[in-house]
């Protein structure tokens, strides 16, 4: 049984399973031309004898350049040991692959699991080494008296922001149900993983060959953009968020790939929002407004 049911217009999602950002970057005045679809988007549960593969993906798709710097099935395997907690988005049918999900892990309740040491390791590391993110280590270390919410969060290209208000509505339902039976989902905190882009120099423009493409060197900004629109609105409630460059750097030439109608490259960021477990339902609800038609 689907837990809610939500009717969006989209554009007709591309065969691509959506692990690069090329179609993420279109220019949006192919929008106007793209086939539009109705589709009838449904929660589900994560279920483990479907779900297994399309999460991995999305995780990947979610963590980067940096996924294979964790054991993403490891971590599927944990976000599908909590059947209750989180949501799939599908169409049709609980046995297909998931086009979104939103699912959170108590950091300190798994602190003793591989995966999550390693990703507690890794947002230690990237807070330690930027000022924007510097309050978060103290909140997930091994003496702190926080409960964190490690929240994951992914969607294939052309899935609409409009989904995600349900997503989050479910999970804070969820949680509240799972405290009242007495299990350890009463966080102090939420901890969001996301990622952001930047703009950057194109490597083809600078090549002798194409020399019409000079004056745009130095145009590309620092300007950072966002794969998940709402975090900016999380932004407002937010203890401490910021972009941090990928521990995995891109290969030469990678930025161009993901160029599409544009004269930059595009470099992909992680990106971190800490938020108290007090603001959550408020800011919930700046994201629906957000997101609302």
């Amino acid at each position: 049984m689907g837990k809610r049911k939500q009717s969006k217009d989209i554009e007709a999602p591309d065969n691509n399973e959506g692990e690069g950002v090329d179609e993420e970057m279109e220019d949006s005045s192919d929008d106007e031309d793209a086939d539009t679809l109705n589709v009838d988007f449904e929660l589900f549960d994560p279920q483990p004898e479907h779900d297994f593969h399309g999460l991995k993906i999305l995780l990947r798709q979610l963590l980067g350049n940096d996924a294979q710097l964790f054991n993403l099935s490891a971590l599927v395997e944990l976000v599908l040991s909590q059947p209750t907690i989180g949501s799939t988005v599908k169409v049709e049918s609980n046995e297909t692959d998931p086009f979104a999900f939103l699912t959170v892990l108590n950091m300190q309740e798994h602190r003793n699991h591989s995966v999550i040491k390693d990703l507690n390791s890794y947002v230690t590391k990237q807070g330690s080494s930027n000022a924007q993110l510097s309050k978060i280590p103290s909140f997930i270390n091994s003496n702190a008296s926080s409960q964190v919410g490690l929240i994951l969060a992914e969607r294939l290209v052309n899935i609409p922001t409009e989904i995600v208000p349900p997503m989050y509505t479910m999970l804070v339902e969820e949680v509240e149900w799972a405290v009242k039976d007495k299990e350890p989902y009463e966080f102090s905190h939420y901890l969001i993983l996301s990622r952001t882009y930047i703009e950057i120099d194109s490597v083809l423009d600078q090549e002798d060959h194409r020399p019409q493409k000079k004056s745009k060197k130095g145009k590309a900004s620092k300007e950072v953009f966002y794969f998940h629109p709402e975090d900016e609105v999380f932004h407002q409630y937010a203890i401490a968020h910021g972009s941090f460059e990928y521990t995995n750097k891109d290969a030469e030439g990678a930025s161009d790939s993901r160029r599409a109608f544009q004269d930059s490259g595009i470099q992909p960021q992680g990106h971190m929002i800490l938020l108290e477990a007090s603001k959550f339902k408020e800011a919930i609800e700046a994201v629906r407004r957000f997101a609302s038609p």
